[in-house]
């Protein structure tokens, strides 16, 4: 069953670099430059991998998040940017007796900085390097899996990437590795694979990899595909007709499709339409995913104005 793997299969990997000037791309906002957006999204399974067992459970139906997020961007200069966002999530099971959350789930803060960049004769090449801390903003219930919002986890991460574009064409790979944590659980006592008396539980780190690459003219028009691959370094599998835990072994791999257009109302306003459709393939104690998201985003220049 899904366990919302760093917030919601991130509500981080859910807007899953959909648009541009995120975590996960090789873009960067314009020194005093803002870009603000809201973005919706739908996430549905009713199949998921029980260890390595894929099946479904009439108990729960089909499992529905939904997801608010809001997102800013800021270009402290040219190659150093700030991103935060913020996602509200709802949970709901179609069959059965378990009830949904709601609320907000945890703030993210990313610095994004590129540290080389150079032409050549065959392409744009630039190295980039992310820092990102999350947090959790409210009370809610991490040890309610699949039905909660999130992990409840404290969170650092770092991501090494590479960008290559020629013309209008580009490349993009990186990796992440993610330390979350202890969770405070509402229990004393748990199992995993041993008796633990406690209400913390230990959660193992993330590893994520993630290659895109399509049709890119500026930050305002891209058609992009995308390759994701999470798994955690540690954990346990889902015992059999058991609910997942928080520090499950849990493993991914996702494809999708992402767009961002200009929309020229008043000439160049700055607004664009983005959007996302992604699948999960392939996993381990992970539902098998269907994500599909859309929003809008505007970007506005505050440099000062000479008299």
């Amino acid at each position: 069953m899904n366990s919302k793997i760093l917030s919601i299969i991130s509500a981080l990997f859910l807007v899953s670099g959909i648009g541009a000037q995120t975590e996960t791309d090789g873009l960067m906002m314009a020194k005093n430059n803002l870009c603000g957006g809201i973005v919706l999204g739908s996430n549905n399974w009713n199949h998921y991998w029980e260890g390595t067992y894929y099946r479904n459970n009439q108990n729960i139906g089909t499992l529905q998040t939904k997801v608010a997020m809001g997102m800013l961007n800021y270009g402290v200069s040219d190659k150093f940017n700030i991103i935060a966002s913020l996602p509200y999530v709802q949970t709901n099971a179609t069959a059965g007796t378990l009830r949904g959350q709601k609320g907000l789930q945890d703030i993210s803060l990313t610095a994004k900085y590129e540290f080389y960049g150079k032409s050549y004769k065959w392409a744009y090449v630039s190295f980039l390097a992310f820092g990102s801390v999350s947090a959790p903003t409210t009370n809610y219930v991490a040890d309610y899996l699949p039905l909660s919002i999130g992990m409840h986890s404290k969170t650092a991460s770092g991501r090494l990437m590479i960008d290559l574009q020629k013309k209008n064409w580009f490349f993009t790979a990186s990796t992440q590795y993610t330390t979350r944590g202890n969770v405070t659980i509402d229990r004393t006592a748990y199992f995993t694979t041993e008796q633990i008396y406690s209400n913390q539980v230990s959660m193992p780190s993330v590893l994520n990899s993630n290659v895109r690459m399509g049709y890119r003219k500026g930050a305002d028009l891209i058609f992009e595909l995308v390759y994701d691959r999470m798994n955690t370094l540690g954990g346990f599998d889902i015992r059999k007709n058991d609910m997942p835990f928080l520090s499950n072994n849990m493993e991914a791999s996702r494809i999708g499709l992402n767009f961002k257009l200009p929309i020229n109302i008043l000439g160049n306003s700055g607004l664009s339409w983005l959007g996302n459709a992604t699948t999960t393939f392939a996993g381990r104690n992970m539902g098998q995913s269907h994500i599909v998201m859309t929003g809008f985003v505007y970007q506005g220049d505050f440099t000062k104005k000479s008299k």
